[in-house]
């Protein structure tokens, strides 16, 4: 995929493993969007939610021992498209997000940068 197909888009990356973040980082810069924060826990990605405006979110399932659940709920109380990233399959998504667009580790740079494009339509 090429091109900027993030042009302008501000993403939230809540990732714990600091190289995937890193990665994900460089993958929707390329595609011209802004970062605006990457976060590896829980309260830091709400916290983060409450400062900050953006266009959509990639969570990582799990955090440590921490799910990303409270996460997801916020983001879809305040209708912020988010797609999820992991090396888990979906029996590991809550059961009202399993709907949600979900990314498996090792995943293609452009099936990201498509899969938010496609969260934000």
């Amino acid at each position: 995929m090429t091109g900027k197909h993030l042009e302008g888009c501000r993403i939230m990356i809540v990732e714990d493993e600091l190289l995937i973040a890193m990665a994900l980082e460089e993958i929707l810069q390329d595609a011209g969007a802004t970062i605006v924060g990457m976060v590896s826990c829980v309260a830091d990605a709400l916290a983060l939610i409450e400062r900050e405006d953006f266009d959509a979110a990639i969570l990582d399932v799990r955090l440590d021992d921490e799910r990303v659940t409270a996460v997801a709920d916020t983001l879809e109380a305040g209708a912020k498209p988010f797609v999820f990233h992991s090396g888990y399959g979906p029996e590991l998504l809550p059961q009202r997000h399993r709907h949600r667009p979900l990314l498996r580790k090792p995943c293609p740079p452009a099936a990201i940068v498509r899969m938010l494009c496609t969260a934000m339509a």
